[in-house]
C-alpha cells in the first residue's frame, strides 16, 4: 500500500510517500508498526518524532476519513497521514 505524508509528517518521515507490503486484511495499526519500524534520520529541528505525529494525526483511507485503527487494508490502498495543523 502507498502511504502519503503531509506537513510535519512529511518532515519527520523524510519522504513524501512510501510503499509498504502488508498482507491483505492487515490493519491500520499494523501499518503504523511498519511505518515506525523504518530506520529514519532525525527529523529537522523543531519537528516532533514521527511516532508522536502519528499518535496525533488524522488519516484518510482511499480519500475517506478513518478513525478505527483496526480497519482492514488492501495492498492497493492509499493512506494519507494528516498531522494537526493551524492556519487558514
Amino acid at each position: 500500500m502507498n502511504v502519503r505524508y503531509f506537513a510535519a509528517a512529511r518532515a519527520a518521515a523524510g519522504v513524501e510517500e512510501e510503499r509498504f507490503d502488508l498482507s491483505d486484511g492487515d490493519t491500520l495499526a499494523a501499518l503504523f508498526e511498519a511505518i515506525l519500524a523504518v530506520e529514519r534520520p532525525d527529523p529537522p529541528a523543531g519537528t516532533p518524532p514521527l511516532a508522536r505525529i502519528l499518535s496525533r494525526s488524522s488519516f484518510l483511507l482511499n480519500e475517506v476519513a478513518v478513525r478505527n485503527h483496526s480497519a482492514s487494508l488492501k495492498p492497493d490502498d492509499v493512506v494519507d497521514v494528516l498531522p494537526p495543523f493551524a492556519g487558514g
